[in-house]
């Protein structure tokens, strides 16, 4: 099964796998080094500052790599330069970055009492680790679309090293204030845009401007759709820091088993960019029977790794954060929860490609929408804070699976599409992981 996913992978993924796999590595080392040099308090802001970092970040600059590449991909096609498309992406970036850095700008004074223990520093940083990740993604398009994958890969491993290295170095030298550990978010990927700019400005050109309908078209439910994930996936330990500010311990715990639970994630991202062409190509062809057996396979390998990592993570879960990140406080139960939550969430990402595969990307958006509205009751639950946002994360996940399963079912029965699905669904970007 995994071979019949990896024949479909174009060439050059592997060089994005290894990027991944340093990038992933850089999360571990970032967070492990972090957990035993600052205090729980301190750790507890650095952790909902990672979560707003990625959820924002991903959430937003994600789909803008996606539709530059689509972009670039298409025009590189016809030997027409991607500088226009560049100039668009880039300012799109900017503009999104803007609005949201004047919302932060506008609630600094609460956020920083309400999420950050009073430290507006650390709000700076967020705003920077925001603009790092725009410029990151914006450039990651182009290399995307002009089939540059070994610098793709690069690029994630630049991130990945630098940050490995520089939370290293603050280690050994016994730094123990948050903010340089959150700084190392705004410089790696900077650092990794800058270092693997040379293709991408030996190949900007000229040309007549792109029109923004272009760009536009599907960008807002593409948005919405990842956004949203991210909100399923990252919310929790900042509603830690909502539902109980005095718990300095359970926001950063959280983080650390969430990183360990969501191992499988980095897994499947590796897969994305070959499962969905093959699913686009199935559905766009009126195979549904090959459509659903693509579909039941890849459902089926994040079935086996969701339930590989639930066992580890409830086996020895506890044990881990408690050596690895010196975050104690979670047990065998909430590690349960988190891995029942993340199967769940697995399942929704491989649903999810399949309705990008038949365009339906309203559904999509529809489906991580009312996953979240699901999310926000269960955590109202009367129960501990931690049980909350587990809940949450756990019962928002399956909800969206189920949707998924429901409209996929209501779809497939009719027709699938006859045309085939925009350029967007067969970039390698990099779905809910950090």
């Amino acid at each position: 099964m995994i071979r019949r996913l990896l024949s479909l992978v174009p060439p050059g993924t592997v060089a994005v796998g290894a990027g991944l796999a340093l990038l992933g590595l850089a999360s571990y080392v970032h967070l492990a080094v972090a957990g035993h040099s600052l205090t729980g308090a301190d750790y507890n802001s650095l952790s909902v500052l990672w979560s707003i970092v990625f959820t924002l970040g991903i959430g937003l600059f994600m789909p803008v790599e996606q539709e530059v590449a689509r972009l670039v991909a298409a025009r590189h096609s016809q030997g027409l330069s991607p500088g226009p498309v560049l100039a668009r992406g880039a300012a799109l970036a900017a503009g999104l970055l803007v609005a949201v850095v004047a919302l932060i700008i506008v609630a600094r004074e609460p956020l920083a009492d309400r999420l950050f223990g009073g430290d507006g520093t650390m709000v700076a940083v967020l705003i920077g680790a925001l603009a790092g990740l725009a410029i990151a993604h914006t450039t990651r398009g182009v290399l995307s679309g002009l089939q540059l994958f070994p610098w793709y890969g690069t690029q994630l491993g630049i991130d990945g090293g630098l940050r490995i290295a520089l939370v290293a170095a603050l280690g050994l030298n016994g730094v123990t204030n948050p903010v340089w550990y959150g700084a190392v978010l705004v410089v790696a990927p900077v650092a990794g845009a800058i270092l693997t700019a040379p293709p991408v400005l030996r190949a900007i050109g000229g040309g007549a401007p792109v029109a923004w309908a272009a760009l536009l078209r599907g960008l807002g439910l593409l948005t919405a759709s990842s956004l949203l994930a991210q909100v399923v996936v990252n919310i929790g330990v900042i509603n830690v820091k909502v539902l109980d500010p005095d718990d300095v311990e359970t926001a950063g715990a959280l983080l650390s088993a969430l990183v360990l639970v969501r191992i499988p994630l980095f897994v499947f991202a590796s897969l994305q960019a070959s499962l969905l062409p093959g699913l686009a190509t199935t559905a766009a062809t009126g195979d549904l029977s090959g459509f659903h057996n693509l579909l039941r396979r890849a459902l089926g390998i994040v079935t086996a790794l969701g339930l590989t990592g639930a066992v580890t993570a409830v086996l020895l879960g506890p044990w881990l954060v408690q050596t690895l990140f010196d975050a104690p406080g979670l047990g065998h139960v909430d590690f349960a929860w988190l891995a029942v939550a993340t199967l769940a969430y697995l399942w929704a990402m491989v649903l999810g490609q399949a309705l990008l595969a038949l365009d339906r990307h309203r559904a999509q958006a529809l489906s991580w929408a009312i996953g979240v509205a699901a999310l926000v009751v269960a955590t109202l639950a009367p129960v501990s804070t931690a049980l909350r946002v587990e809940l949450g994360y756990a019962i928002g996940s399956v909800v969206v699976a189920a949707v998924m399963v429901v409209l996929l079912r209501t779809r497939t029965a009719r027709s699938a599409p006859t045309h085939t699905p925009g350029l967007e669904a067969v970039t390698p970007g990099v779905t809910g992981v950090s």
